[in-house]
């Protein structure tokens, strides 16, 4: 039964860890989680499962309204679906505790954690949105563990430090049963803390930086909505030629602006996504134009671009097309994830493979937006020893700072440079360690370019040679644990 006790842990928990995703404050979702799993021992299983799902379920309704790209009953399908995985941990873990002790059980919460996070991010479309290692941006020497375990190794931790200070607050009169759990927790905490302050102190100072501009598309070019329907191939044939008169000005635009960027110091120029829309017919014509600028001002161009076939059944394709300073199409890459709903309605799928291409620069990689929300996907960049990754992205206004905050964890996993040109959001800038070298953001007053020194010097990393190994054993770990239960 869920009275007004376990409501009052339960309820400000849940909106801690939820809300802790909007707020640059890391604490919230480590005293969040151990006050939801605090209610939920607290409870009857399997009455306190159907609490604990429906608290998130009201939580998540506020929260993820503005980040799912969907709405109406889809939206609430979507959340209540997105709630029960984050009631299944609590569950699991109510099933299997009682068959553990000491240690081991302080351990069953964090595994069962990074197990259903970990596999709804492979097994829905949703990929890593909702991992609570994400709420931990600014905490640089925690996120360090991201180079060797990946996100779900921050995960754990969060989860680990709940579950022991679950059991120190429930046994709290019995010091004696919770001594060792909370020591071990609180030495192996402090020890990642100090030993990922040293990698960033540490980090090298020498590696060779480039000078990156990323530009912006202008304001008030385009009528509210004319993109949607211009990259949909939604052009009346008696509207073709304003429309390619825009696009026109819009190429205009953006190779214009290359050129003053390149004179100004720049090596390498990159567009966000799809904010270089042409018609393919006319694509041939613009790219021998892109050629000219990158030979002229030897200069790498990296253009996010949008390609429309009017009329055909999947009429966008979303690329990243980089130019080398002898005018080679070096890279010509295809969006391998679109987003689900609209996005996947139009869009041309690309293979699956992250392009890694030698250059003076170094060996540059490159994805497009919602691929680097999947790990897994943008390992192939570390595996392949890149020193950069070129990331143009496309946001909206509720999802500009997490999803800008999301692809630093992609920089330390990888161990490389990150520079992220991004539409309607965040352009920016990171380094192997995640820190910030320079933002802006396109939905705020003034000049959305931005000029930065990236470095281009890859650091290898253990999470780019082992993935998601660590996932994987927490898996493993539940798996067996609930094994023993039924097996007992």
């Amino acid at each position: 039964m869920l009275d007004i006790r376990t409501l009052s842990f339960l309820l400000p928990g849940a909106a801690m860890c939820a809300f802790a995703a909007r707020l640059p404050l890391p604490p919230l979702a480590w005293f969040g989680l151990a006050l939801v799993l605090h209610a939920s021992r607290s409870m009857p299983a399997f009455s306190g499962a159907g609490s604990v799902w429906l608290v998130w379920l009201a939580v998540l309704a506020l929260e993820q309204r503005g980040i799912m790209p969907v709405r109406g009953p889809a939206y609430f399908a979507l959340v209540a679906l997105m709630a029960a995985t984050m009631t299944l941990p609590f569950a699991l873990d109510r099933v299997a505790l009682p068959k553990t002790g000491g240690l081991s059980a302080a351990l069953v919460f964090p595994a069962a954690w990074v197990a259903v996070e970990f596999l709804r991010a492979r097994l829905t479309t949703g990929a890593t949105w909702g991992s609570i290692a994400y709420t931990q941006f600014g905490d640089y020497p925690l996120m360090q563990v991201a180079a060797y375990a990946g996100i779900w190794g921050i995960s754990f931790l969060i989860a680990w430090a709940a579950s022991t200070m679950e059991f120190a607050w429930r046994f709290r009169a019995n010091w004696t049963a919770v001594l060792v759990p909370v020591t071990v927790c609180a030495v192996v905490l402090s020890a990642i803390h100090l030993a990922g302050a040293l990698r960033v102190s540490r980090a090298p100072a020498g590696l060779h930086a480039v000078r990156v501009a990323a530009l912006n598309r202008p304001a008030g070019l385009f009528a509210p909505g004319e993109i949607t329907r211009i990259t949909e191939g939604a052009v009346p044939p008696g509207r073709r030629d304003a429309v390619a008169g825009k696009l026109c000005r819009l190429h205009d635009w953006f190779l214009d602006g290359s050129r003053r960027e390149a004179r100004a110091g720049a090596r390498l120029v990159v567009w966000p996504e799809q904010n270089l829309l042409v018609f393919a017919e006319d694509e041939p014509h613009f790219l021998e134009r892109a050629r000219r600028v990158a030979v002229d001002e030897r200069v790498f161009l990296a253009m996010g671009m949008g390609t429309i076939h009017a009329g055909d059944k999947l009429p966008f394709e979303n690329k990243l097309v980089l130019i080398d300073p002898g005018g080679r199409s070096v890279v010509s890459y295809r969006k391998s994830h679109a987003v689900p709903g609209w996005e996947a309605g139009i869009m041309w799928p690309g293979d699956g493979r992250v392009p890694v291409v030698p250059t003076t620069l170094g060996r540059l990689a490159g994805a497009i937006c919602y691929d680097a929300d999947f790990p897994e996907f943008t390992r192939q960049a570390g595996q392949s020893d890149a020193d950069l990754l070129i990331l143009p992205a496309n946001d909206w206004k509720d999802i500009k700072d997490l999803h800008f905050r999301m692809h630093a964890f992609r920089a330390i996993e990888n161990g490389v440079g990150l520079i992220r040109a991004a539409a309607s959001g965040i352009s920016g800038a990171f380094d192997p360690w995640g820190r910030v070298l320079g933002m802006t953001d396109f939905l705020a007053p003034g000049d959305g370019t931005l000029i930065v020194q990236v470095p281009a010097g890859g650091i290898r990393t253990l999470y780019s040679r082992t993935g998601d190994l660590f996932a994987w054993l927490c898996v493993a770990g539940i798996a067996g644990a609930l094994a023993a239960v039924f097996r007992g």
